[in-house]
């Protein structure tokens, strides 16, 4: 009998000459004599993955985390496999594992585990991991500008800032650092990053991710300091950048959501979901930059509320239950499967997945801005969710996307155009939604939030079945990571300040103001 390491010699071979049956093959009969082999469930899973198998390539990662390790590398593989097919509570189980509680794992070892814990939604942890990372020695520009991030999720403003100055004194070119110290505070005349910013435009390589986040700093900054002119031709030079890149096919995109739109009209006459127990979800949604972080943060301070942050989960449930690696705009392979979708299933496997998060509350804020789209999917599959959806000025809200640097899974918000069509399909949908499953969905209006905290915050916790605590309302007392984009804002003291931000811009955005006048119930 060949020995097993023969035949892994064997399957690399395969591999490597893409003779994926064979190499399949040899590998299945590795674990027929012995399952427990991390390795191979790690390639057979990343097979399964790469040709569209989401439930093979799950399985294949969770069996890999029952396996016995040999190495910290080997955990972070499989974490980092788990992480992929969102399998968020086995990965989390693993960041515990006694191999990485040794003192002496590498710098590069304690950097993947900080990102996959990020990706994993456990903000504290990823810091964790990096101030071990510095306590060994960790340094340089790359160190510096991740350090800075993490440092900002979790509100340590003042560090923050030194990492991200350190990460530019050794590259001023390094857009993502410069972007976020950009946005600590408002600049004023003497006290800006221009010069730098000029600096690292002269060095960045053209036309790449760095070279876009400058131009969206130096706008910031010039915006700040009322130089509107300036800084419009830098947010049109740094969305342009953005655009060329990603190369968004808006035909698609709205092609998708009119046939998602048709597919689920009938859906009035669905039976949803039977309840199911344990903690239970609130899901807040809307077009990014409409105030979800802020009433994300209001429910955070209730006492039985705990704060999740952004879960892709449903998606990655819905993506196990059609065995499609669907984006987030269900494709045509999507639709064609949806019709077969237990959503009973589909409703126990998210909260098999995501209860956890709650702690001892009784419920959770699941606040991904995008599930949107799949308002209705979790209306069906989950009876007892509450899902608020906010609501904010048309032009507010979208010149809000163009200005943010969203970054690649928000290809529709660097060109005007695409963001009028994606707003007024966001809008179509919405409707739809409310139509198919009228009282599951509270509309928030985001101006009345903001000028009326107190009323909105009772009306919330009311259709969330919540008992007013009114100190909630103060989001300067949520102490909770965030990792959005409004991470220095959602620290700050509730205010109006933010709407109407376009009109310095009002020449420039004529033609984005005339397609949303087009559209259907605008607010």
């Amino acid at each position: 009998m060949k020995s097993i390491e023969t035949l892994w010699n064997r399957a690399e071979h395969y591999l490597r000459e893409d003779l994926v049956v064979p190499a399949r093959a040899v590998l299945e009969s590795i674990l027929a004599r012995d399952a427990n082999q991390p390795r191979v469930h790690l390639v057979l899973g990343g097979i399964a993955w790469k040709h569209d198998k989401v439930r093979e390539s799950t399985r294949h990662g969770i069996a890999a985390s029952h396996c016995h390790f040999s190495s910290p590398e080997m955990v972070c593989d499989v974490i980092a496999a788990l992480v992929q097919v969102g399998e968020s509570e086995v990965a989390s189980r693993l960041f515990t594992h006694p191999l990485l509680a040794r003192d002496k794992l590498t710098v590069p070892i304690l950097m993947r585990l900080s990102g996959q814990a990020q990706i994993n939604g456990e903000h504290t942890r990823a810091m964790d991991f990096l101030e071990r990372a510095r306590s060994i020695g960790a340094t340089g520009s790359d160190f510096q500008c991740y350090f800075g991030v993490q440092l900002t999720f979790n509100g340590r403003l003042d560090e923050a800032e030194r990492a991200l100055e350190s990460c530019l004194q050794g590259n001023p070119a390094a857009g993502r650092a410069g972007l976020i110290l950009s946005r600590l505070h408002k600049q004023t005349a003497e006290h800006n990053h221009l010069q730098n910013l000029s600096e690292g435009l002269n060095r960045v390589r053209t036309g790449t991710e760095d070279h876009a986040a400058l131009e969206f700093a130096r706008y910031k900054e010039l915006e700040d300091l009322g130089r509107h002119d300036e800084a419009w031709r830098a947010l049109s030079r740094a969305n342009h950048i953005v655009s060329e890149i990603v190369q968004h096919d808006r035909g698609s995109e709205g092609a998708s959501i009119a046939r998602l739109i048709e597919s689920t009209s009938h859906w009035s006459a669905c039976k949803v979901a039977k309840e199911h127990e344990g903690p239970q979800p609130i899901f807040i949604v809307g077009m990014p930059r409409s105030g979800t972080t802020l009433l994300d943060r209001i429910l955070g301070n209730h006492s039985q509320v705990a704060n999740a942050g952004e879960l892709g989960d449903f998606g990655w449930q819905l993506r196990w239950s059609i065995d499609h690696r669907t984006p987030v705009y269900p494709d045509a392979v999507a639709l064609d499967r949806l019709g077969d979708v237990d959503f009973q299933e589909l409703g126990q496997r998210y909260l098999q997945h995501t209860q956890w998060r709650a702690g001892n509350k009784r419920f959770y804020v699941d606040k991904l801005p995008a599930n949107w789209v799949l308002a209705g999917l979790i209306a069906r599959a989950l009876p007892n969710a509450r899902i608020l959806h906010l609501v904010r000025n048309p032009m507010d809200v979208c010149f809000s996307n163009y200005r943010a640097f969203l970054g690649y899974s928000y290809p529709y918000s660097y060109d005007l155009t695409s963001l009028a069509q994606h707003y007024l399909d966001y809008r179509r949908v919405m409707a739809h939604w409310h139509r198919l499953f009228p009282g599951r969905i509270m509309d928030v209006a985001y101006h009345d939030l903001v000028t009326d905290t107190a009323g909105v915050t009772r009306r919330a916790f009311d259709f969330c079945g919540l008992a007013f605590e009114p100190n909630c309302a103060d989001v300067t007392l949520n102490r909770s990571t965030v990792a959005t984009l409004s991470m220095v804002q959602a620290r700050q003291s509730i205010h109006g300040g933010h709407a109407k931000q376009w009109l310095p811009y009002a020449e420039w955005l004529q033609p984005l103001r005339q397609l949303l006048e087009t559209g259907p119930a605008l607010q």
